[in-house]
């Protein structure tokens, strides 16, 4: 579950990275400067990216037995700029909430 969780962690930060360039710097280059060639390159790494990020939300939401709803809610974060962001924190809070174990208490004797 922890190897699910740290590599969708790494692919929605990066997913979330691309995307702001895309939307930040390509698209005002394209339709400011009508230079297209960032939205070109960088536009078709974030759909391979924002695949990859859906495979590892699809596997994490597998491992951790997420009601449907909440893996397609965590999938669309990758397609809003900064949503990542916070989606992969507040996953990460939850999935290591849910499965950590309390420390045992001491036996008082």
């Amino acid at each position: 579950m922890r190897a699910a969780l740290t590599r969708y962690r790494v692919i929605a930060w990066i997913v979330g990275v691309v995307l702001i360039l895309l939307v930040v710097i390509g698209m005002p280059l394209k339709y400011g400067f009508d230079e297209p060639i960032v939205v070109e390159t960088v536009g078709q790494a974030h759909g391979f990216l924002y695949m990859l990020y859906l495979v590892a939300t699809f596997d994490l939401s597998r491992r951790v037995d997420w009601p449907l709803k909440r893996m397609i809610l965590v999938m669309l974060a990758g397609t809003v700029p900064f949503l990542s962001f916070w989606a992969e924190r507040r996953v990460s809070t939850l999935v290591l909430a849910a499965h950590t174990e309390p420390a045992p208490q001491p036996v008082a004797g």
